[in-house]
């Protein structure tokens, strides 16, 4: 249940509180509460600026000091903190002056005054805002209260994970962390029916995961639910499973915040997740890094057969297409996704012959995300085998692919081959200057024997017609919106003024380059 800062108003320790500031932003979610009463305010506000937070202060070290009380009360609010409560004291605050209220105002903080008359100590408080957030409802001695006795119980256990485990097999319930890319890091399993990566599969396909919220999702016949949670400001996914369907959606719901509010107490910090360090490497091209994390990431003795990044797609889309092709061929695969972007590096253990298989089927397999998607723009390296190769593929993939589709603008899937032609065309339209004068001279008599709308029209004509329809006339017309006789007649015509079979074996390298260099000198 989430818990609001109106909902704690409504509790005793709040009687005869009042709201001075922000109250319209009273449905602000509480998830835990602390104490402000350091002496050095800076660091104070550090320590306790955590989001979500209700922060309780007297202000004893300020309390003649406005500067510093508008200077912590901007800072909690930029912070996110759900309220501050002040407590006012005959001795030390008596009353929040004006331009504190402004700066709460300003920065969107609420806070909630409290007279300090003995009768609602800081225990009694936080007594009472721990046990809404907590508890919410008044549940029985069910999955909620016994895993607060075990995650809470830090005499008896050494660490989180041991914790969560004896949770997890005392109420029948299973628990999986993993980063944002879907990778494990933490697993606690009490049934094996169905495989971690069989769920995260059905999980990226039904589109489970939501922001503030957890997605329940029947995962043949095991119910799970899935969501996000934070740890030291980074996002994780929570995957937790009620193995006999014993507990309700809100309690299961609950469990998960439960979850994660332990996690902070315990201070947990996850395991390094060195698969998804691998494939940031991997796409930043730091190959030594990734030698390093290779035995690490349980990638030792893998060959890897393509390298790709999509971008503009919706990764879980894509994902969904690539799930059925590894379950289908027995690859591997790694992903990192970065908003609408997703780079992905595919791997296996088997043999020659089957890396062969596998390569057919990754080609096959890019040209079908990218049919129907007309926004996605996709770039593989192919037909390759070890680390190395992989990484020096990223990097190819990085240099070149903003200027691969000004090349190649009607393109939509990129292969290695495009990639090293514009990869030359960029060393030689950045570096060389002869050498680009000697490419560019190719396509001079353009300019100089025929006018130059005609000569424009020409070259528009003979860059349509090797670039981009791979000399095919019928797709030359069709890209241009004429008639496939015109196209004829045009490139009758280029020949006469090439003075070669543009067609030609000898002469179509050095045209293609060409005409490259051409649309990069034009962007």
């Amino acid at each position: 249940m989430r818990i609001t800062v109106e909902d704690c108003l409504k509790l005793e320790a709040f009687a005869g509180c009042e709201v001075i500031s922000c109250e319209r932003k009273s449905d602000r979610r509480v998830r835990t509460v602390s104490v402000l009463d350091e002496d050095d305010l800076d660091n104070g506000v550090e320590r306790n600026g955590v989001r979500e937070q209700m922060v309780v202060t007297h202000f004893w070290n300020q309390k003649d000091d406005i500067d510093a009380q508008c200077k912590a009360v901007a800072g909690l609010g930029k912070r996110g903190v759900a309220a501050l409560v002040i407590y006012l004291n005959e001795h030390g605050v008596k009353k929040v002056d004006q331009r504190v209220i402004d700066a709460a105002e300003e920065n969107g903080l609420i806070i909630i005054t409290i007279e300090d008359d003995g009768r609602v100590t800081y225990a009694m408080l936080i007594e009472q805002v721990l046990d809404k957030v907590l508890y919410g409802h008044n549940y029985s001695d069910n999955i909620l209260n016994n895993t607060i006795f075990h995650l809470l119980n830090f005499e008896k256990h050494s660490s989180f994970p041991v914790a969560l485990k004896e949770a997890a097999l005392y109420n029948d319930y299973q628990a999986v962390l993993m980063t944002a890319e879907f990778n494990p890091i933490l697993t606690i399993e009490t049934r094996h029916v169905v495989t971690i990566d069989d769920a995260i599969q059905i999980a990226r396909t039904q589109d489970a995961l939501h922001e503030n919220s957890f997605t329940r999702l029947e995962i043949e016949g095991i119910i799970s639910y899935w969501g996000y949670i934070e740890i030291n400001d980074q996002k994780y996914i929570l995957m937790v499973v009620d193995n006999e369907d014993n507990y309700s959606a809100i309690e299961m719901r609950k469990l998960a915040e439960i979850i994660e509010l332990a996690i902070g107490m315990w201070k947990y910090t996850p395991e390094r997740d060195s698969r998804a360090e691998f494939i940031k490497s991997a796409v930043r091209g730091d190959m030594s890094f990734c030698y390093t994390l290779l035995e690490e990431a349980g990638l030792k003795g893998c060959k890897f057969a393509s390298v790709f990044y999509a971008g503009e797609v919706d990764p879980a889309e894509v994902l969904e297409v690539i799930d059925e092709y590894k379950r289908q061929y027995k690859f591997n695969l790694l992903t990192l996704s970065d908003g609408h972007d997703l780079y992905g590096m595919v791997y296996h253990n088997g043999a020659n012959e089957q890396a062969h298989e596998i390569k057919m089927r990754c080609i096959e397999m890019y040209d079908e995300i990218k049919s129907g998607r007309k926004d996605v723009r996709l770039f593989h390296i192919t037909g390759i085998e070890t680390l190395d190769a992989a990484v020096e593929g990223f990097r190819l993939i990085n240099k070149t692919w903003r200027f691969v589709e000004v090349v190649f603008p009607y393109k939509r899937v990129f292969s290695k081959y495009e990639m090293s032609m514009v990869c030359d065309c960029i060393n030689i339209q950045t570096g060389n200057t002869s050498l680009k004068k000697m490419y560019l001279d190719l396509l001079e008599p353009f300019g100089r024997e025929v006018s130059a709308n005609k000569g424009k029209l020409l070259l528009d004509t003979v860059a349509t017609f090797i670039l981009d329809a791979g000399m095919n006339s019928n797709k030359t017309a069709e890209f241009m919106c004429i008639h496939n006789n015109t196209v004829q007649y045009r490139l009758k015509r280029i020949n006469e003024i090439l003075g070669a079979e543009m067609t030609g074996n000898r002469i179509i390298p050095g045209l293609t380059m060409a005409l490259a260099i051409k649309r990069l000198e034009e962007q």
